[in-house]
């Protein structure tokens, strides 16, 4: 697990709320904090889908709301002459680019071991910070996931030129 905080939190707001850095990520969970507090949980209900949709997302394997799809909303609570004053931001790693990393570190981990690799957001009203962590569906002491995990994302943060500094 690693925590940075980002340097330049409106640079990074238009990446997030504008452009498309994040779009491919499952949303697992947020709350924003305005005049109210919105909490969204990005678990997909299959009920409120029809057959051809529930067969596309079962084919993806796909459990949760992607960002793309959300990012609208959020933008909606969040623009505005004032800033929020807290929100959190949870994205999951896709179960595809899951594998993709794990096929490209050379771990040892099976897809059905890892219940989530996570990428999380917290803006307090001055600063966001950035920390990553994983979860498996099994006891481990070997952190070589976790390490997998954190450079991906700090090579993805430099592809995306997100500036960060570590905490």
């Amino acid at each position: 697990m690693i925590a940075v905080k980002i340097q330049d939190i409106k640079d990074f707001m238009s990446k997030l709320l504008i452009g498309n850095a994040f779009d491919s990520f499952w949303l697992s969970e947020a709350s924003v904090t305005t005049s109210v507090t919105y909490t969204v949980d990005g678990v997909l209900h299959e009920d409120f889908f029809d057959t051809e949709e529930t067969r596309k997302l079962q084919e993806e394997g796909r459990d949760y709301a992607l960002w793309r799809d959300m990012k609208p909303f959020f933008f909606t609570i969040i623009k505005g002459k004032k800033t929020p004053l807290h929100f959190k931001i949870i994205f999951r790693l896709s179960r595809n680019n899951t594998q993709k990393l794990l096929q490209g570190s050379g771990l040892s981990y099976g897809i059905e071991e890892i219940f989530g690799l996570f990428l999380n957001f917290q803006y307090d009203g001055a600063s966001l910070t950035c920390t990553t962590g994983t979860s498996l569906k099994t006891f481990t002491l070997d952190k070589s996931l976790d390490h997998a995990w954190d450079e991906l994302v700090l090579k993805y943060f430099k592809q995306q030129q997100i500036l960060w500094e570590s905490v």
